[in-house]
């Protein structure tokens, strides 16, 4: 069999393709996304002591580690497109294996659609906050925690709460979560819950469309739309992506800024292996079309 027809050619191919450089920058991108669980994870963990001081329960997980959850899921899923299109070769993705690494990717796909519920659910939080009139501040300071964003809620001090009153006495409040916030960072919080909602959703498009994508190039489906139109469609989306990171960068809040970057650069990687992917099968397919006509005239 010609060396270019054989099934792990493409895995071969990429391999020799990309450099010790190339892949080197690539697995670091992969652990600076690893560290981000853990920031992640301990950003929540401080939020969650005051939004669910009571205690947390197995249904309000998600909504308490949203973040967390949708990274860690995230970075499995990536790791194992990695696999699928650069480390295994294709010869050995069959039976358990196959199986074995669908399986995770479905298990992936539930916490990532479950943490998207979570971040609407946070959402949906902030509609429960209602507007208050407060005089003095410093009275009600032992009650009540100031919300600066969804993951931030700082301890009212007698210092802080005479700096917080000469912005304006106009406060919403949460009475079951003891939690309040001004006008600004209530308008704030909520612009950032929207954002996180929609940013969410976005990811979900991307899974889609990179699963269109491998099981097009696979012959599994067909698609004319999708054949003439996911250009403008990836295009859209990622755009959406960098418009969310861009926002995340303006109001400072630097780690969703860094994170959200992180995630655009390492499916930009993925993205590198499709073309990869795709050039080489056009190229054989090119070959053996040649092949054949070459035979048929030499009979």
């Amino acid at each position: 069999m010609n060396q270019i027809n054989s099934p792990s050619f493409r895995k071969k191919f990429i391999k020799h393709f990309h450099s010790w450089g190339f892949q080197g920058f690539k697995y670091l991108i992969y652990t600076l996304l690893a560290i981000n669980v853990y920031l992640f994870f301990q950003e929540e963990w401080l939020a969650s002591k005051v939004i669910f001081a009571a205690g947390l329960s197995l249904d309000n997980v998600v909504e308490a580690f949203s973040s967390t959850i949708d990274t860690t899921a995230w970075l499995i899923l990536l790791l194992l497109f990695e696999l699928e299109t650069c480390v295994i070769d294709d010869e050995k993705l069959v039976g358990a294996t196959k199986w074995t690494l669908h399986g995770i990717r479905a298990f992936c796909y539930i916490f990532i659609l479950y943490s998207l519920y979570g971040y609407i659910s946070k959402l949906g939080l902030l509609s429960q906050f209602t507007p208050i009139q407060i005089t003095d501040l410093c009275s009600v300071a032992k009650e009540f925690k100031f919300m600066e964003t969804l993951n931030v809620y700082n301890v009212i001090t007698s210092e802080t709460c005479r700096t917080l009153a000469t912005t304006g006495t106009d406060f919403f409040v949460h009475d079951g979560y003891k939690v309040l916030t001004d006008t600004n960072s209530y308008s704030n919080v909520k612009a950032l819950g929207w954002v996180d909602v929609i940013n969410g959703t976005a990811w979900v498009l991307v899974v889609l469309m990179l699963e269109v994508d491998v099981h097009t190039q696979l012959g599994n489906i067909s698609s004319k739309f999708w054949e003439k139109y996911n250009k403008f469609i990836k295009i859209t989306v990622y755009s959406v992506l960098l418009l969310a990171a861009v926002y995340w960068g303006v109001t400072g809040n630097f780690l969703e800024f860094w994170d959200a970057f992180l995630w655009i650069l390492a499916f930009v990687l993925i993205e590198m292996n499709m073309f990869e992917w795709q050039a080489e099968v056009a190229e054989r397919n090119a070959t053996n079309k040649v092949q054949v006509t070459n035979k048929n005239n030499a009979s």
